[in-house]
């Protein structure tokens, strides 16, 4: 079935995706390398929920720009995805991600650590986000773009 005929299932894979996907990474990003204590990083995680939720649709949608374009071209489709999936997923969630840590009251340089490292990760997690979001929308039987 299409997004078109049932939105509310595209809506509730693509929130399930960055929820499930957000909590898991960003704990182990602000932990392991950013230096925020296990207590930040939970504040973090549990404020990127509600965020999450409001704005995992608007990103998926947002990514799948990102991957019609890229499908246009008739050359490298398999690096152009995944381009487009780093692409899609660091110019769309290092604001957010920025705003969330401060809002935590992560400092700075904390800030800094953590939206730095999270885009030099998402060259690869970006990519595997995406997987991942694909995987939950076949959970859902949302069809692709």
């Amino acid at each position: 079935m299409s997004r078109a005929v049932l939105p509310w299932r595209s809506a509730a894979a693509d929130t399930f995706a960055l929820v499930v996907y957000c909590f898991i990474v960003g704990m182990a990003i602000e932990i392991l390398i950013s230096g925020m204590s296990f207590s930040q990083s939970l504040s973090s995680r549990l404020v990127s929920i509600p965020v999450n939720i409001l704005i995992a649709w608007p990103y998926g949608r947002y990514r799948d720009f990102f991957i019609a374009t890229a499908r246009r071209s008739p050359r490298g489709q398999f690096l152009l995805r995944n381009l487009a999936d780093l692409l899609a997923y660091v110019s769309f969630q290092s604001p957010v991600y920025a705003a969330i840590l401060w809002s935590v009251g992560a400092d700075g340089q904390q800030i800094l650590a953590a939206v730095t490292s999270n885009a030099v990760i998402s060259m690869a997690m970006g990519v595997v986000y995406g997987y991942f979001l694909e995987y939950c929308r076949r959970l859902f039987r949302v069809g692709y773009v």
